[in-house]
């Protein structure tokens, strides 16, 4: 049976980690159409020529090489390979640095696939511009209004960068690939949370993406002078969103799951002076779960809970959704045949959501999917010291190759372990 190299995927890792990185912080700066991201993608290229692969870069980024034959639809294997700003080096890369690994490994074995293998090395998946470019433009849901109008957080288009980068950005609206194009998607990711290094759990077989809805809210009071104002007298805009805060756990007790999650992520008080009792809020609401129906009970909670606190502090409440993403679920059929090979190879394994988005999502949709994951060390990640141990990476690895060999090569009577097989 065909054996990953872990000397090989470290090398690998740790050649991308290269671009990007800076030695100040310890992070890896390769944002979506970076010079950084962008030779990243030739590095990928060139390591697919080295294989004799076909290879090819669409007009979204996405990098693709392709092993195996022509007239069949292709496995998928896929990540992304931008990061955010200051990450670590194993998010997104792990995946695609894997399905380059899968394909040596077969080719060692002297191993061709009866369906090709195609590894992905998608664009700007972590959202810079505020969307996953690459797999929505493979799955169809890119438009070109979006492309006309996306911008970053300092207002640099999208359209810009990936003019500078060398691509027509309309030409990609042509990246779409039929569902009959694909045979399936697999994704190998670090979990990004800390529920399987906490467990020592070695493998995650990811259930579904949780779904997402964003709210931009804003509680309104009226400034007034720290020392003279009496506390019975106020409209603190910030007492009612700290209320707000302390009611998050019962709305979950109430109408959530186990699943479930709300945060606040970003507050800005104004006028925000010391001495000044703060007249206005504005705050975001992020809200999660597996189930859209849950999703839906959350909002609708969070919504009257609000309401009733605003009443209370004489205080006016408004808020505006800016996203509501569906949940997205991986394909039972995947799901069952992965925590299969997990077993056969020994691996301790749980089924289990993921709370973070990732390429996969837009795939759950288009053709059968399936996401693996691997321990975070601590959970740690979008940081410079974001960790896996390469021994769970190694058997992370062998569990998308043996995936990879179920879904792609018909022939089962494969040599055992530390034998060469050769296809028929």
């Amino acid at each position: 049976m065909p054996q990953v190299d872990i000397e090989r995927i470290e090398s690998d890792i740790v050649a991308i980690s290269r671009f990007g990185f800076n030695e100040a912080d310890r992070g890896v700066y390769r944002q979506g159409f970076s010079e950084a991201d962008m030779a990243a993608r030739q590095w990928l290229r060139d390591r697919f020529e080295e294989l004799g692969m076909e290879h090819r870069m669409d007009g979204a980024g996405n990098v693709i090489g392709r092993f195996g034959p022509a007239d069949k639809p292709a496995v998928l294997i896929a990540s992304h390979m931008d990061s955010v700003p200051a990450s670590g080096i194993f998010d997104g890369v792990l995946g695609v640095v894997a399905g380059l690994e899968v394909v040596r490994a077969l080719k060692d074995a002297e191993i061709i696939p009866d369906f090709p293998i195609e590894v992905i090395g998608t664009s700007e998946e972590e959202g810079r511009f505020g969307g996953m470019l690459g797999a929505q433009a493979m799955t169809g849901k890119l438009t070109r209004e979006w492309l006309d109008t996306a911008k970053d957080e300092h207002g640099f288009a999208l359209k810009d960068a990936m003019s500078i980068a060398g691509l027509d950005p309309y030409a990609a609206l042509h990246a779409y690939r039929r569902p009959d194009e694909i045979h399936a998607f697999l994704e190998l990711h670090v979990e990004q949370g800390p529920v399987l290094d906490l467990e020592k759990t070695t493998i995650g077989v990811v259930e579904g993406i949780s779904g997402v809805f964003k709210w931009n809210c804003r509680l309104i009071g009226k400034a007034d002078h720290a020392g003279t104002a009496p506390m019975h007298m106020r409209a603190d805009a910030l007492m009612g969103m700290a209320d707000f805060a302390h009611e998050i756990g019962r709305i979950i007790d109430e109408h959530g799951t186990d699943k479930s999650r709300i945060t606040i992520g970003h507050v800005a008080c104004k006028p925000g002076f010391p001495h000044t009792v703060p007249g206005e809020v504005d705050f975001t609401i992020v809200g999660r779960d597996l189930d859209e129906g849950v999703m839906t009970a959350l909002a609708e909670a969070c919504e009257r809970v609000l309401s009733s606190i605003a009443r209370k502090h004489k205080l006016r409440f408004e808020y505006e959704q800016m996203s509501w993403l569906k949940p997205a679920y991986c394909d039972d059929g995947l799901i069952t045949m992965m925590s299969a090979k997990a077993e056969e190879l020994g691996l301790s394994h749980k089924t289990m959501p993921s709370g973070a988005g990732h390429d996969v999502q837009f795939f759950c949709e288009h053709t059968r999917a399936g996401l693996i994951f691997v321990p975070s060390v601590g959970g740690v990640s979008h940081a410079p010291d974001e960790w896996t141990h390469w021994s769970d990476i190694e058997r992370g690895t062998q569990l998308l190759l043996e995936c990879v060999m179920e879904l792609a090569c018909e022939q089962k009577d494969l040599a055992p372990a530390g034998q060469t097989a050769k296809s028929h």
